[in-house]
């Protein structure tokens, strides 16, 4: 299973920690003189490969990442002028429901019965 690219420094540091308690117990039981221990050596393998590891990750980093290609859309064929609809038979009238006047007609009449009171409500000079 690959490590995680974001792990591999806390790896390290893990790593170093370990290693840095086996060189201290051995140093202090056998002294510094001695050669270095099994598991020190391959605490020192898996701390060379894990830097080695994190040098490839960042070094694959740097790289331009690929682009994704741009779909170019295919222009669609023109659509085939549509039939001419037949001419509709006009519809014959029906007739009024009511016998009520339209907005209009109101309006109208209105305005004619306030002229007609104007022109009553003025007196002539002579009378």
């Amino acid at each position: 299973m690959p490590i995680r690219t974001a792990s591999l420094t806390h790896q390290i540091q893990k790593n170093g920690a370990r290693l840095h308690l086996a060189m201290a117990s051995r140093v202090h039981s056998q002294g510094a003189q001695q050669p270095a221990s099994e598991r020190e050596r391959t605490l020192l393998e898996e701390r060379r490969l894990l830097k080695e590891a994190r040098a490839q990750r960042q070094a694959a980093a740097k790289l331009p990442k690929p682009k994704a290609v741009r779909l170019v859309k295919e222009a669609r064929p023109p659509k085939a002028p549509k039939a001419p609809k037949a001419a509709k038979e006009p519809k014959e009238a029906k007739p009024a429901k009511h016998n009520k006047p339209s907005r209009a007609d109101k309006l109208t009449k209105k305005a004619e019965n306030l002229e007609a009171a104007k022109k009553a409500a003025k007196k002539s000079a002579k009378t």
